[in-house]
């Protein structure tokens, strides 16, 4: 099982790299925009352009920061520790769906079965934070059962 764990761990990496990767191009794309605006511009529009892609820098640096954060979360998550509660870098089988408690990277397939990777601080995280095998919740009007923890 600590396979799967290796391969949902890998998988959650990967998605931070892209979200890292798409955020430092439109970065570079950004600032590429405003030099070749300020070589051809004058005046009014010349600001305001400037202004469009300094903002857009900002946003695309804030979602770079934020990945950053998730990719300081995965470092601290080990994939060989078997778990008997739910807690970061569990697999939480659930007879609602299986739970890989992470970041939140979505859903991930591995050998044919599918996981919810999901944050610890997330509602649905929230309420499984310390359950073991066997404990129920109700998360919006949805009964879990808690089969195993891995």
């Amino acid at each position: 099982m600590s396979e799967i764990k290796k391969e949902l761990y890998k998988l959650c990496v990967e998605y931070v790299e892209k979200r890292m990767e798409a955020a430092q191009q439109a970065i570079n794309e950004a600032q590429k925009a405003s030099n070749d605006d300020t070589k051809s511009s004058a005046g009014d529009k010349y600001e305001t352009g400037r202004e469009m892609a300094q903002q857009e820098t900002n946003r695309n640096l804030a979602q770079l920061n934020e990945a950053n954060k998730l990719k300081v979360a995965l470092n601290s998550i080990s994939f060989e520790h078997l778990s008997e509660q739910a807690e970061p870098g569990a697999i939480v089988l659930t007879d609602q769906g299986n739970f890989y408690m992470a970041i939140s990277a979505g859903l991930l397939t591995v050998k044919n079965e599918n996981y919810f990777a999901i944050s610890p601080a997330s509602p649905i995280g929230l309420k499984l934070k310390g359950l073991k095998s066997g404990s129920q919740f109700n998360l919006n009007n949805k009964f879990y059962l808690v089969k195993r923890i891995i």
